[in-house]
């Protein structure tokens, strides 16, 4: 076994022994050069310490991309990537409110591209069910007067979804989503019954 495969790989507890040896000038520098090196540290920054306008519009732009991309460039689609923008935003800040918004946003944009040219991919039809219970669970965080402008959105993506052409499957995931987490009398969709042949 030759030296470089026993090297020692470099953990947290080593850089946090180098930082505390920076005084106060140092470490602006060194946060200062993370800033500039890539835009998902300026956009966790601008977060992390609410600056601008909307914290929120680079990581839905980031999820829009990537699950509701613009076949006619040929864009393709990764559920990886925009449901690793909500977990960047997760670490920046991870508000409930925030959280919620980003997951129902995520959701929101699946059904406009849904609409916009169909899809089947059923591994598409499965991250949007997980998003939908994660935007259930986000939202039962916040305060009551809160959640009513959330479950108007849900009631409307569960609306898209009972009239779309997207697969029985998937009708039939949401609707026991909606059963589980109680929410029968809260959102007014229901799955309309198969007639049968």
């Amino acid at each position: 076994m030759n030296n470089q495969s026993k090297a020692k790989k470099p953990v947290w507890r080593d850089v946090k022994q180098h930082l505390s040896t920076f005084d106060r000038t140092a470490l602006i520098g060194l946060v200062q050069d993370l800033y500039k090196v890539n835009k998902t540290n300026q956009i966790f920054l601008h977060s992390r310490f609410n600056l601008g306008d909307d914290n929120l519009k680079p990581y839905k732009e980031i999820i829009e991309r990537w699950v509701c991309p613009n076949i006619f460039r040929n864009q393709d689609i990764s559920i990886s990537k925009a449901k690793k923008a909500i977990s960047e935003y997760r670490k920046a800040v991870g508000s409930p409110e925030g959280m919620t918004e980003l997951s129902i946003f995520y959701c929101e944009s699946c059904i406009k591209f849904l609409n916009s040219c169909g899809l089947d991919d059923e591994s598409y039809y499965y991250a949007l069910v997980l998003m939908l219970e994660q935007t259930i669970k986000y939202m039962r965080q916040l305060p009551t007067e809160q959640q009513a402008t959330y479950l108007k959105r849900l009631d409307k993506i569960c609306r898209q979804i009972y009239k779309g052409v997207y697969g029985f499957a998937l009708e039939e995931d949401v609707e026991i989503l909606i059963y589980e987490y109680d929410l029968i009398d809260k959102i007014g969709a229901k799955r309309s019954p198969q007639t049968s042949i």
